[in-house]
């Protein structure tokens, strides 16, 4: 099974979004695993009510779900790290550092994989070098580029439009790797 792991500070709203709504866009037997964490987590036994309405709401599964904190070893084991903000990737990097060229945030990720437009069909592991490669010639963009606001305390509507815009990116990396649900 590839691990990819998604961070966010709390592990309650953009990472399990991340992690479910991967979930649910995977075909069935996919060899990939989503999971999440968080910088500033603790173990929860339940995801936050609102969350889980919109992810159910989008087609995810919140069934099982605990939130838990980011550890050096979550990041070593993962094929790829995804931060949802710049800081989460920092984070995960300052935790293994040899983990480097596979953390990315979510949407840094998807702009360098798809290489401005190559289209999809390529394999896991080719993909996550060929962005890792990508990181250093690509021209740097603004940190909102790549960061997914945090809908910590804000309106429903702000947590729904954030997991429609972690839907659309994560669907866009299952059609990236030449994945159909």
């Amino acid at each position: 099974m590839t691990r990819i792991l998604f961070v966010c500070t709390g592990n309650v709203h953009r990472s399990v979004l991340a992690e479910r709504l991967l979930a649910a866009r995977l075909p069935p037997g996919a060899a990939l695993r989503p999971e999440s964490a968080g910088t500033a987590a603790w173990h929860r036994s339940r995801m936050e009510d609102t969350t889980r309405a919109v992810l159910e709401e989008l087609g995810g599964d919140g069934v099982g779900f605990a939130s838990r904190p980011l550890t050096a070893q979550l990041v070593v084991d993962a094929a790829l790290v995804l931060g949802l903000a710049r800081e989460h990737r920092e984070a995960a990097v300052r935790l293994a550092p040899s983990a480097m060229r596979r953390c990315f945030t979510l949407k840094e990720f998807a702009r360098l994989a798809d290489g401005g437009g190559a289209g999809g069909g390529g394999e896991f592991g080719a993909v996550v070098a060929a962005a890792a490669t990508r990181r250093g010639a690509a021209a740097p963009v603004p940190p909102a580029e790549d960061d997914i606001p945090d809908p910590w305390g804000r309106p429903r509507e702000e947590l729904y439009a954030c997991a429609l815009e972690i839907d659309r990116t994560v669907s866009g990396l299952v059609r990236l790797w030449g994945m159909r649900p």
